[in-house]
């Protein structure tokens, strides 16, 4: 019998990741402390997941596509409620969703169809921004982090402004430094959207070429043949 990758240690951190999300979403419109920790920590997990897999050699795709999973999850749970908190808003924060799910199947999908062990292992030579964006740990790490960050705010300032410097609460301050890296999170959800969408249109002409490729060479076979 081959390995068990359902017990790798990396897989078994993104399952305390779902049992820390679903717990952050049951007191999610009650209790922020509660709501806070157990969401904190589930991203902070999400950082020593891939470094597990790398350290251990357990990387795998069904860890990968945990990992993504897990991350839009809790993305989503966290618009949900703040569609709850603040209903004049609730456009926005579906239209967020939308593009986030949209961007990251179609990418994931493209991924895969193209034998990429993980949607993070893209092809060098393809969209520049993309590439900046999965090569460039410290990029990646700012985008992820401060979008997290700017809808956290969000979640927190419905409970406290907290303490104030210069006149401002200090989650406020965040949300503010924070929206802009949000912002730029998004645009690149969407150019995701667009190379993939391109990435996924050039396979279908290559197949259908093939197709019509592999038609042509039958239908000169028998000519051949009957020449003979």
């Amino acid at each position: 019998m081959g390995e068990n990758i359902f017990i790798f240690v990396p897989n078994i951190i993104g399952y305390v990741r779902i049992i820390l999300l679903f717990y952050a979403c049951w007191y999610m419109t009650t209790d922020l402390a509660r709501t806070m920790a157990a969401y904190l920590l589930s991203a902070l997990l999400d950082a020593f997941d891939g470094h597990a897999a790398r350290l251990l050699d357990q990387s795998t795709r069904f860890g990968a596509m945990l990992d993504m999973l897990s991350d839009r999850c809790a993305t989503m749970c966290l618009l949900f409620t703040l569609g709850t908190f603040y209903p004049r808003w609730q456009f926005v924060f579906q239209l967020s969703a939308r593009i986030d799910i949209a961007s990251h199947w179609l990418h994931v999908h493209t991924s895969s169809q193209r034998g990429a062990a993980s949607h993070k292992a893209i092809c060098l030579d393809g969209n520049p921004l993309l590439r900046i964006y999965y090569t460039n740990r410290l990029v990646l790490f700012a985008m992820c982090a401060g979008n997290e960050i700017f809808y956290s705010m969000l979640y927190i300032l419905y409970f406290t402004e907290g303490p104030r410097v210069l006149g401002l609460g200090v989650y406020r301050w965040l949300l503010c430094v924070s929206c802009p890296i949000a912002l730029v999170k998004t645009c690149i959800s969407l150019v995701h959207l667009y190379a993939a969408s391109l990435n996924l249109a050039r396979m279908d002409v290559s197949e259908r070429e093939a197709r019509r490729s592999a038609a042509a060479s039958a239908e000169a076979s028998p000519q051949v043949a009957k020449s003979k």
